[in-house]
C-alpha cells in the first residue's frame, strides 16, 4: 500500500504536501552528511557527472528513459554514473564517490521509484572482497538496527540452501521446473531465458529466506550475469550483491579492465536486446576509447540504493515514506 499522505494544519490529507514527513526529510539530510563523512575519512574524492548523456547502458535487464533533442538527437537519463566515473578514474582522479539521481523506466512500487538516489564509489587498488567490507561498514553505520555481522555466501550456496539445486551447472530445464514448481506466477511465463529464470528464483524464492537481522552478501555470480565484473579462475564473476532480508541494497564488482572485454559484453547485451525486441541503445564510444588508451586501473566499484537504506534506518515499509515527492505526486 502507498504511504499515507501528510496532513495540513486542519488535520486533513493534503495531496499537494510532501509525501515524506519532516522527520524523514531531516533523516535523509543527516544520513547524506554521514555518507560524505564516511568517504571523506577514507580519502575518496567526491565527484559529479551528468545525469543526461548521449550514450546509454546496453544491459538488457534495464529500461532507460530516452529523450529526443532537436539539436543533439537521442539523450539518455543515466541508470548509473558508472561510465563517466570510470572515465574520471582513467584520467587520474584516484578513488572517487558520488551521490546522484539515477533513473530507470518501468520501476515503480514498494521499493522502486523511477527516479532514485544512488551512492556509487570506486576504490583504486581494491578487489571486490575489500569493497564488500567497506560497503557493509557504510550500511551498518547508516542502519544502526542491524544486530549481527554480515554473512557471505556464494550464489551457488544460496540456491543450494534454498532450493537444493546448483544454479551454475544445473540444466535450464531443471531450473525451469523448479521455478514452475515453487512459484505460481511462473506458470504464466515463457521462461525461455536462463538468466531470467535465475533472476526470478533469486528474487522470489532465494532472497526471501535471507535473515532480516543482518546483511547477506552474495558472491561469485554466473559468468552470464557478470555485467562488467572480472571473471575468476573458476569462470565465475567477481561480483557481489548485498541484501537485508529479501531487499537488495547494493551491487558491486571487481571491475573488468580491458576495452576488449567491454566491447564484447556490450555486443552480447545488444544481441539480447535484439532477441527480445527491445530498443537499441547508443553505446558509450568515449568510454571504449578511453579504455583502449590503456585500460581501467585495478579497482572495484559499488552502487548503493540510498533510498532503501533510508527506509531501513527509518523503519519505513514503502519508498514513498522517504521521498518528498515520489512520482505519483509530481
Amino acid at each position: 500500500m502507498p504511504a499515507p499522505r501528510n496532513k495540513n494544519a486542519s488535520g486533513r490529507e493534503d495531496a499537494a504536501a510532501p509525501r515524506a514527513r519532516l522527520a524523514a526529510i531531516r533523516q535523509r539530510a543527516a544520513l547524506l552528511a554521514e555518507t560524505r563523512a564516511f568517504f571523506g575519512g577514507r580519502g575518496y574524492l567526491e565527484v559529479e557527472t551528468p545525469v543526461l548523456a548521449r550514450a546509454g547502458v546496453p544491459d538488457a535487464q534495464l529500461a532507460q528513459f530516452a529523450l529526443s533533442d532537436p539539436l543533439l538527437g537521442t539523450l539518455y537519463l543515466q541508470t548509473s554514473p558508472e561510465y563517466a566515473m570510470k572515465r574520471l578514474i582513467m584520467a587520474g582522479s584516484g578513488s572517487i564517490f558520488q551521490i546522484t539521481k539515477a533513473f530507470r523506466q518501468g520501476e515503480s512500487g514498494r521499493f522502486h521509484n523511477p527516479e532514485f538516489t544512488l551512492v556509487e564509489w570506486y576504490g583504486l587498488g581494491y578487489d571486490h572482497r575489500r569493497l564488500i567490507a567497506e560497503a557493509c561498514a557504510l550500511i551498518a553505520q547508516l542502519v544502526v538496527s542491524l544486530e549481527a555481522p554480515a554473512r557471505i555466501v556464494t550464489y551457488r550456496e544460496a540456491f543450494q540452501d534454498a532450493l537444493d539445486i546448483d544454479p551454475i551447472d544445473a540444466p535450464t530445464d531443471d531450473l525451469r521446473a523448479v521455478a514452475r514448481g515453487r512459484l505460481p506466477a511462473a506458470q504464466e511465463l515463457a521462461l525461455d531465458d536462463r538468466d531470467e529464470i535465475l533472476d526470478l528464483l533469486m528474487s522470489h524464492a532465494v532472497a526471501p529466506g535471507f535473515p532480516v537481522e543482518a546483511l547477506t552478501v552474495v558472491t561469485d555470480y554466473p559468468s552470464s550475469q557478470a555485467a562488467l565484473a572480472r571473471l575468476n579462475a573458476q569462470g565465475l564473476a567477481d561480483r557481489f550483491e548485498i541484501y537485508r532480508g529479501p531487499l537488495e541494497l547494493a551491487n558491486g564488482f571487481h571491475e573488468a579492465a580491458r576495452a576488449e572485454e567491454y566491447a564484447s559484453r556490450f555486443a552480447s547485451e545488444a544481441a539480447k536486446r535484439r532477441e527480445r525486441a527491445l530498443p537499441s541503445i547508443d553505446q558509450d564510444q568515449r568510454l571504449l576509447a578511453a579504455l583502449a588508451e590503456g585500460g581501467l586501473p585495478d579497482c572495484a566499484g559499488c552502487a548503493l540504493g540510498f533510498d532503501r537504506v533510508l527506509m531501513l534506518a527509518m523503519g519505513a515499509t514503502h519508498i514513498d515514506e522517504v521521498l518528498a515527492f515520489p512520482i505519483a505526486q509530481t
